[in-house]
Formats: structure tokens, sequence, C-alpha cells
């Protein structure tokens, strides 16, 4: 594997990686593949026509992780990539995803990333994404993950997903359908500043006896930036949901939240919550009394509630 060190920066950024990781992992730069390693209990095999990967993970598989980071540092390419993610039963996982671009020219870089996950029954599985930008250039760096997710009955997905810098434009889809005792729980957080746009859109439909979805957006929109965070959670049988988003807004940001939750069936227990509001001016005097700037108090209170 050869990155330059830009791509070895955007790296470490979305993924943590400084070196080459241990077990199973793709790593895709600039539209082709920079690594692969498929270990005995997860094999990465490479689509026919291209267009991505399968990760087929082996029933029983426990305590190892796949890394699937992407980088990009060309300036004006566009992909779109398929990964699909088939867990078997009983499996115990964490996969590392995420997207870096480095954008130093005048062309809009983009990658679209679709990922779908079949959940076998009683796995469980943790799957972290992380979103960052940089470069100076006044191309656009543009990411639009799409995440597809299949939960068959005991299963468990945790997905903690992250984009606080350089994102220009992100049109974030999440859907899932739950089987009978399966769970989703999601935490997200979100920066947006400058004149940037995120939009954020979940759709679960909890199909199974006593399934259950939680998710929890956190975001900060400051200066010129917008945000809009969709939220639709169905109960189809006896069922639990929790929504909430809260966000701080700065600057002449602009923020919406449209939460919905639609009981069909007498026994789904569904919740929405959402708050939107500014920094309160008691929080920056008292950090402002312990010797910061109103700045520096400002970033701390942010930075805690993104964490």
């Amino acid at each position: 594997m050869e990155l330059d060190a830009i791509q070895q920066q955007l790296l470490e950024a979305v993924a943590g990686l400084h070196r080459i990781p241990t077990g199973a992992y793709n790593i895709r730069a600039n539209g082709k593949s920079a690594g692969r390693n498929s270990t005995e209990h997860i094999d990465i095999v490479p689509k026919e026509d291209g267009s991505g990967i399968d990760i087929i993970i082996k029933p029983g598989t426990k305590n190892e992780s796949v890394h699937m980071p992407v980088v990009l540092s060309q300036t004006g390419l566009t992909e779109v990539v398929y990964n699909d993610f088939h867990i078997g039963d009983d499996c115990d996982v964490t996969i590392i995803a995420g997207c870096g671009i480095h954008n130093g020219g005048d062309a809009s870089s983009r990658h679209d990333g679709i990922h779908r996950f079949f959940v076998g029954k009683n796995a469980k599985i943790k799957y972290v994404e992380k979103h960052y930008g940089s470069g100076d250039g006044k191309g656009e760096r543009i990411m639009n993950p799409q995440t597809i997710v299949e939960i068959d009955e005991g299963g468990y997905m945790e997905m903690d997903t992250v984009q606080i810098k350089g994102v220009d434009s992100t049109d974030r889809k999440t859907e899932a359908v739950l089987k009978a005792g399966a769970k989703l729980v999601v935490m997200e957080r979100l920066m947006t500043h400058g004149t940037q746009s995120a939009v954020s859109e979940f759709k679960v439909d909890l199909e199974g006896e006593d399934s259950g979805a939680n998710i929890v957006s956190r975001s900060v929109a400051r200066d010129e930036s917008s945000q809009v965070f969709i939220s639709k959670i169905n109960g189809n049988n006896k069922c639990s949901g929790h929504s909430e988003c809260d966000a701080i807004i700065m600057g002449n940001a602009k923020i919406s939240a449209i939460p919905e939750i639609t009981a069909n069936n007498p026994d789904s227990a569904l919740i929405h919550e959402a708050a939107i509001g500014k920094i309160a001016g008691d929080q920056i005097i008292k950090l402002m009394t312990l010797g910061l700037t109103e700045a520096e108090a400002e970033e701390q209170i942010v930075n805690g509630f993104l964490k």
C-alpha cells in the first residue's frame, strides 16, 4: 500500500490509522484499491462490475474488526461505491469506515458511498463512520453516504457517525428494517460552518415484536450554514422507538428538525424530541471567569456538546 502524505493524513483523520491495520481491511484511495486483506473469518470480495466490494463475516465470528476507509486527494474526482456487509448469525464485530476528501483545486470532489448491512440472528455489530474534509481549493468537498440496514431476529447494531470539519455538502440517508427483538442505536454528531449544508434523514421500520430503535443527533450549525434533520419511525408491531435532535445554532445559521413517528400497532411506544437553541450566556460567563476568552469559552462548550 503506497499513499502520499495527504492521503496518509486523511487516513489518520477518518480511521485513526498510522499504519496498515491488523485483521481484515479494504483501503480505497482516489477511486482505486490501495490495500486489501481477508482473514480466516472475514472475506472481502470485489464485485464483478468493479462498483464496490462484498464483506462476508462468517457465523460466530467474535472480537474481530474490519477497516473500510476511503480517501480522495484528486481534485474533480467523483465516485459511487456500493459495499454490502453480510454479517452471519451470532457474530460480534466492529466495522470502521469513513471518508476523507482533500481538495486543493477548483473542481468539486465527491464520494457517494452506499453501504448495505444484512445482520444475522443474534449478531452484534458496531459501525463507526467519520467524514472529514480539508484543502484550501475553491472546489467543493461533497459526501453523500447512504446506509441500508436489515437486522434479523435478536440482532443488534450500533452506529456512531461523526462529521465535524470540512465537508461542504452532505446528504445522509439511513434506512432500517428490524425483525423481532432486533435493536438499532444511532449516535450522530455533526458540525457545519461557513456556507456548508447538511441533510440527515432516518427512516426506521420496526416490524418485529419487541424490536427497538434509539436515534440521537447532536449538531452545531455556525456562520451561514444550514442543516435539516429528518427522522421517521414506524411502529408496526409491539415495539419501542425514540428519536432525539439536539442542536446548537450560532451566527446566521439555519436548522430544521422534522421528527415523525407513526404507530400502526396499539403496543408500539414511540417518542420524539427536538431542541434547537443558542449557547446560554451564563455558561460563557462562567468559563470566562476561569480565564477563557469568549471565543475560547464557546469552543469549549461546542467541543463538550459534540463528544
